[in-house]
C-alpha cells in the first residue's frame, strides 16, 4: 500500500482520549497491528495487503504519534495507551482481536494482554521493551536526544532529506535503503505538524513505563492466550535475553522464532516473512 493509498484509507475513532486514526482492509477475523516509536501505522502497510484476504486487518496510530489526535497534556505512558486500545476496540465494537506489536508497540500489547486477557484470541510480539531489560545504551541515548527540545530541528532536517533519516535509523534498520522515501515522510510529518505534536513525540519515551512492565509480570505469568513471540537477532536496541524472559514469563508461550540478521523494525523490512509466521501461528491455534 503506498502512501497515497494509505492516506485515503484514514478513519477516526472518537474515543474519551481523542480522535484515534487507523486504517483497516480485510474481512474476517480481526488482526490489530500496534507500531512501535517514532512511526506509525504505516509500518504495517504491506503486511495488511497481504493478510487482507484471511483477517479483517487494522493498523492504529497510539497517542503522541501519527495521525491520532489528543491533548496536549494526555498521558501517554503504556497504561494509558492500553487503555485507549480497550477504547478503541469498544467504539468499532470489537469484542476479540488477534494483536500484533512491534517495538514499544509489542510493550503496550503486553500491558494489554495483562489487563484484557478476554479480549485477545492470540498475542504475537516482536522485538520490545521487556519487563526490566532495557534501557540499553542506545537507548538510554535516545532518551536524552529527546529530552532535549532542539531534536526537533534534526527531524525535520530527516523529513526534507531521506537520505539523512536513513543514516539517523541505520541502527534499527537492517537495510534503510530498502524502506521507500514517502515512509519517512509518514512517520514525520504529521509528529512534526504543530508544536504540540513535536512535543508529544517528545514526551511519548519515559522511563515510567518501566515500572508499568516490571508491575505486569504477575498478570504475563497467569496469561492463557496463545503468544507467539517473534524477534531480530540482530536487534541493537533491545537484548537479546528478552524473547527468554518472555517464553519464561508469558503463560502460554507456543514458539519463539529468532530471525537472523534482523533488527529492531524487521517487521516493515521482511513483510512477507512475518505474513506467514503470523498466518502459521494463526492456522495452528484455530
Amino acid at each position: 500500500m503506498k502512501a497515497a493509498e494509505f492516506h485515503q484509507a484514514r478513519k477516526f475513532a472518537d474515543t474519551t482520549f481523542g480522535r484515534i486514526a487507523y486504517v483497516e482492509k480485510g474481512a474476517g477475523p480481526v488482526a490489530l497491528f500496534i507500531h512501535g516509536f517514532s512511526v506509525n501505522g504505516f509500518a504495517w502497510r504491506d503486511i495488511l495487503d497481504d493478510l487482507a484476504p484471511a483477517r479483517r486487518c487494522i493498523a492504529l496510530d497510539l497517542m503522541g504519534l501519527g495521525y491520532t489526535e489528543i491533548k496536549a497534556d494526555q498521558d501517554l505512558g503504556f497504561d494509558q495507551q492500553a487503555v485507549m486500545i480497550a477504547a478503541f476496540m469498544d467504539r468499532l465494537g470489537l469484542s476479540q482481536v488477534d494483536l500484533v506489536g512491534n517495538d514499544s508497540g509489542a510493550s503496550i500489547s503486553q500491558v494489554f494482554a495483562a489487563r484484557y486477557p478476554s479480549r485477545l484470541r492470540s498475542l504475537t510480539l516482536t522485538n520490545c521493551e521487556v519487563h526490566d531489560l532495557w534501557p540499553n545504551a542506545m537507548l538510554k541515548a535516545a532518551f536524552d536526544q529527546f529530552a532535549d527540545p532542539s531534536i526537533i530541528i534534526g527531524m525535520k532536517t530527516m523529513l526534507d532529506a531521506p537520505a539523512v533519516a536513513r543514516q539517523a535509523f541505520a541502527s534499527v534498520y537492517e537495510d534503510a535503503e530498502r524502506i521507500p522515501d514517502e515512509a519517512f515522510k509518514m512517520y514525520f510529518e504529521a509528529a512534526l505538524a504543530s508544536e504540540d505534536r513535536s512535543n508529544n513525540l517528545r514526551r511519548f519515551l519515559s522511563l515510567g513505563n518501566l515500572k508499568v512492565l516490571t508491575a505486569i509480570a504477575p498478570q504475563l505469568r497467569e496469561l492463557k492466550v496463545p503468544t507467539l513471540i517473534v524477534w531480530g537477532e540482530a536487534d541493537t536496541a533491545f537484548d537479546l535475553k528478552s524473547p527468554d524472559w518472555l517464553k519464561n514469563n508469558i503463560g502460554n508461550v507456543r514458539r519463539v522464532i529468532m530471525v537472523p540478521r534482523a533488527k529492531l523494525f524487521f517487521p516493515e523490512e521482511h513483510p512477507k516473512l512475518m505474513s506467514v509466521l503470523l498466518q502459521e501461528f494463526w492456522r495452528s491455534i484455530a
